[in-house]
């Protein structure tokens, strides 16, 4: 498999080299944030202690909040780097003691989960580091050795297969479906039975095989509660933990007329069209597919979320509907302007909604569709 690189590489590269903070990376796990890490690390050249929250192996040292054990632990290393912090207790008091007193070395922090890692670390590294968050790999990042043709090419396997590094190192189809199935099996609620305090995992798969088969439409909270019998308040909490293990993400409804547009209930969609497509089991060519349209919407939009990303774009994004019928998949708003969008697969072209244009006339408006949506997630 030819050599992916991420676009993070650079940015995070330039901050380590121009900043005393310290850099998070979040991300899923096997989204390849220890990868990314190995290659900044070579890149740069730096001496570095690796210590992984997975292993007890220098814990007690880097949790013990006194100064003298940690400097002797880290002397003669140029960059730290911690892999799956959120298992480490107290990181985030111990972190700020090494950027507080030992500003020359360098500090890479990766976590699969912000469920809680995000609350060890906000508090006590408040201004003291950069965040970002490392996604499934991008068709921005595919283009670097791929032309636009290829990339085309190999569209139908990004919407089945997904774009987990790994699966692009298997060629057979059942190569395909056993990694995604380990995935699923093994990996995808680790962190949630871990941190979020579930002891019934299988309550949580069976809300994410009713969420795959709701993508891109408006889900109900009660109705879902009904289906699974479970509250309101539990099926509420458990999309949240799903959304800090990067496993899900919402959008919520666009509103600057709240009498005639639809904001109560939000859209669920896959930051990885391969886990929800092996969650439903359905890895099927797109020829044998009904769910081609919503397949189509959350592949463009997760790479256009990518793109925004790479960019370092402060985006906001939306969809639209209002209660007379009228609605758009997907809204940006940057810089004060309003972007709508519409996916088509196929050739597909519509006209810009009326009432959009009626409520927004200063806005901006584009159909997607497979001849321009090259355009759209690369720029």
């Amino acid at each position: 498999m030819k050599h992916i690189a991420r676009s993070l590489t650079a940015p995070i590269i330039e901050k380590l080299n121009s900043s005393k903070k310290g850099i998070i990376i979040y991300g899923a796990r096997q989204v390849g944030k220890t990868t990314l890490v190995n290659e900044i690390i070579k890149k740069l050249n730096l001496k570095t202690l690796n210590i992984n929250g997975d292993q007890s192996r220098f814990i007690d040292i880097i949790t013990s909040r006194d100064l003298s054990k940690i400097q002797s632990l880290v002397s003669g290393y140029e960059m730290l780097f911690v892999d799956e912090a959120q298992r480490i207790p107290e990181i985030g008091i111990n972190l700020k003691i090494i950027l507080d007193n030992i500003p020359n070395l360098k500090i890479l922090v990766t976590g699969s989960s912000s469920l809680d890692l995000a609350s060890k670390i906000s508090e006590p590294l408040t201004g003291r580091v950069w965040s970002y968050h490392l996604y499934p790999v991008s068709i921005l990042e595919l283009s670097s050795f791929q032309n636009r043709s290829e990339l085309d090419d190999n569209l139908e396997e990004r919407l089945i297969f997904g774009s987990y590094p790994e699966i692009f190192s298997y060629e057979s189809f059942f190569q395909k479906r056993e990694y995604l199935q380990t995935i699923s099996d093994a990996y995808l609620y680790r962190d949630l039975i871990e941190f979020g305090d579930i002891k019934n995992s299988s309550k949580i798969r069976d809300l994410l095989k009713l969420l795959a088969f709701q993508i891109c439409s408006e889900v109900s909270l009660t109705e879902i509660g009904s289906s699974l019998s479970m509250s309101k308040d539990t099926v509420s909490r458990y999309i949240d933990l799903l959304e800090k293990s990067f496993i899900i993400f919402h959008l919520r409804g666009f509103s600057r007329n709240l009498r005639k547009e639809v904001t109560k209930m939000d859209k669920i969609f896959f930051y990885d069209l391969g886990i929800r497509n092996i969650l439903i089991d359905n890895l099927k060519p797109l020829k044998d597919r009904n769910d081609l349209g919503l397949l189509w919407e959350n592949f463009l939009l997760i790479e256009r979320m990518k793109l925004n990303s790479a960019r370092q774009d402060l985006v906001s994004g939306y969809f639209w509907r209002t209660h007379t019928g009228a609605e758009l998949d997907y809204i940006e708003e940057k810089n004060g302007n309003l972007f709508g969008y519409e996916f088509k697969s196929g050739n597909k072209i519509v006209k810009t909604p009326s009432g959009w244009i009626k409520t927004y006339p200063e806005s901006k408006f584009q159909c997607i569709n497979n001849n321009n949506y090259l355009n759209f997630i690369l720029d």
